[in-house]
């Protein structure tokens, strides 16, 4: 029987972010901090050097006349540069807002706006032309620091990353890090640490306060459950504007572990070959295309490869189930082990010990084969709300607290709920303070006895482990942990005369994919005066023609998404979602799910991997 709580008591030490970093600056002084790519080749940075460098921007951003509780925001990619100015801010008692580099001006816009950014930290003369586009639209924002400065004169409150260094070092507020440090140590946990903004159902963005507490304890949480120390290094590639990453990172850099940041994402299978790291944190979307194109392989290598993954997963099932492996399938895996599964160990660098997985659901399947070729991807769940983590699996005591299929037992401190409609409450010290200026949002997810209420649904078995089920909500989760809000971006679509019923999918998968019922009136005129001529629907749809314009309108309508809320596909449907069909309720909402399911067979056509087609027309009941 199910149960419907769990909870991992224990008394976490409250702390700051800021004792974590600087203890961690005394242990490992002359250990390598952060690593990078540039001039062609890998660069460290020493704990040391780093250490100046936080102090004097912290410094400088003193000197600009920012004071404890003053906003800063970070619009970058993944870089050492993204970390100091963190640890800067943190340090100076500013409060950073990340900022995703895929945003447009108008997403950007409203973020700094909302949060009451005074100065913003820019990678690169891309992110500076962004701000500097809505710069007049934003009366609050004083300075702008761009990590890579560009060639000429910059703009006016523009400063370069080094010279404004040098403006802190001259600034000289203290006389060496002794009084840094004191002055930096007088942050209270209850302090605010961070505003990330996150989308919801509807609306805009909603900006997530979390304090130091809300963080140090889930970093405190986390060491106990998984195994690090000063001899590991990691890939950091997932965007640090996401809780996920950040927390890790600052659990990692708290214990010594080398920063290596990828170049781009793209670069990402070769910087893990070069890094040859020991932990990586990613969604699951790595892990999909490491399976894809190992599983896709023919002839004789796919003969061998059927072969081993059976070895492998009869070598799996024994571990997991705590047993060890007889001595003839033991002979086999060793075999299967030289001939495939060294290969898939040296794709992800060869040095791996696990992956820590979330941002997105991650297939059961995947995670057993990945397991069966000697890879641990450890499985975890939760929200930027929980700063994040929750729960997660743990090689500690194997297999007492891994099972795969579940996101783990709950954390410490943390206890986990399941209401009578099936929703995860989660109740400890790692939920946020309140969403920014909402007090009301705010209320409808804390209620009165501290629980929040996450959208999701699941259940926790007789052992403890969580099981997500369903998302209560609509909110998209791609493959690649990206939160898309359908409705906004539906809402829009339907402003557009050409289109009559919208709905987006794409829940755990690696793109956005629009299905559209479009106006059939408005459109069969655009045909007949472009000179398309169609007897039915259907061939209407099948037009080339006609497929470019509607894909045409779209991209019109949403040309300023970020792109992954972009849809990649675009499905043309010749008859429109109704009450009697069951695809609408009574007050003519579509039933996602309902939808999905109908076009269950047509979808996995669109999200297979050879299909590059950007319109599919197929009919309301799939047989098209």
């Amino acid at each position: 029987m199910a149960k419907t709580h769990a909870s991992n008591p224990a008394d976490l030490p409250e702390a700051t972010l800021v004792e974590f970093f600087f203890e961690a600056m005394e242990r490992f002084e002359t250990l390598p901090a952060f690593r990078h790519h540039a001039g062609g080749s890998w660069h460290d940075l020493s704990h040391a050097d780093a250490l100046e460098r936080v102090q004097a921007a912290a410094a400088a951003l003193r000197a600009s006349g920012l004071v404890r509780g003053d906003r800063a925001a970070i619009l970058a990619e993944n870089r050492p540069e993204w970390a100091m100015a963190d640890y800067a801010c943190l340090t100076s008692g500013v409060v950073d807002v990340p900022v995703y580099a895929t945003l447009t001006p108008g997403q950007i816009r409203y973020i700094l706006e909302d949060a009451g950014v005074r100065v913003v930290f820019a990678s690169d003369a891309e992110q500076l032309a962004k701000i500097q586009e809505i710069r007049g639209d934003l009366p609050a924002l004083e300075r702008v620091i761009v990590f890579d400065e560009p060639a000429g004169i910059l703009p006016q409150g523009v400063v370069g990353w080094e010279s404004f260094l040098e403006e802190g070092r001259a600034a000289a507020l203290w006389d060496d890090p002794g009084g840094f440090m004191e002055e930096a140590l007088s942050a209270r946990p209850e302090d605010l640490a961070t505003i990330l903004y996150t989308s919801g159902t509807t609306g805009n963005p909603k900006g997530v306060m979390l304090t130091h507490r809300n963080l140090s304890s889930n970093v405190l949480a986390a060491s106990q459950v998984l195994i690090i120390d000063e001899k590991d290094v990691t890939l950091s590639f997932l965007p640090l504007s996401h809780v996920f990453q950040r927390m890790v990172d600052y659990l990692l850099f708290s214990k010594g572990c080398l920063i290596a940041y990828a170049r781009s994402i793209e670069t990402v299978p070769e910087d893990l070959r070069a890094i040859r790291p020991t932990i990586v944190v990613s969604v699951p979307r790595l892990y999909e295309k490491v399976y894809a194109r190992v599983t896709s392989a023919t002839g004789a290598k796919g003969t061998l490869v059927g072969w081993a993954r059976g070895v492998g997963e009869r070598w799996a099932e024994a571990k997991l189930a705590g047993r060890e492996p007889g001595a003839g399938i033991r002979l086999q895996y060793a075999l299967a082990s030289k001939l495939v599964f060294s290969k898939i160990k040296a794709g992800v660098g060869g040095n791996l010990r696990y992956f820590v997985s979330g941002g997105a659901p991650l297939a059961p399947d995947i995670n057993r084969f990945f397991f069966a070729s000697g890879v641990m991807i450890l499985e975890g769940y939760g929200l930027t709300e929980t700063s994040p983590v929750t729960n997660v699996n743990s090689p500690i005591d194997f297999p007492a607290n891994f099972r795969i299929g579940t996101v783990g037992k709950p954390v410490a401190g943390t206890e986990v709920r399941i209401a009578e409609d099936g929703e995860i409450l989660i109740r400890g010290p790692q939920i946020m303070k309140g969403y920014l200026n909402r007090p009301e949002d705010t209320a409808e997810v804390i209620d009165a006895d501290g629980w929040f209420h996450t959208g999701d649904v699941g259940e926790i078995d007789d052992d403890g482990f969580l099981r997500i089920t369903d998302r209560k909500k609509d909110l998209i989760v791609t493959a690649g942990g990206k939160n898309v809000a359908p409705q906004p971006i539906e809402n829009r679509l339907k402003k557009n005369r050409f289109v009559d019923q919208p709905v987006l999918v794409g829940d755990r998968e690696r793109f956005i994919t629009l299905l559209l019922v479009p106006d059939f009136e408005v459109l069969e005129n655009w045909a007949k005066e472009s000179g398309v001529s169609a007897t039915e629907r259907r061939e209407l749809l099948a037009d080339a023609r006609v497929q470019k314009h509607l894909v045409q309108q779209m991209e019109t309508e949403l040309s300023d998404l970020a792109r992954y809320e972009m849809p990649k596909k675009l499905v043309l449907l010749d008859v429109p979602f109704t009450i009697e069909d069951g695809s609408l309720t009574p007050t003519q909402k579509v039933k996602r799910r309902i939808v999905q399911e109908r076009l269950a067979s047509r979808l996995r056509e669109v999200y297979a991997e050879e299909n590059a087609q950007q319109t599919v027309f197929t009919a309301w009941n799939g047989d098209g």
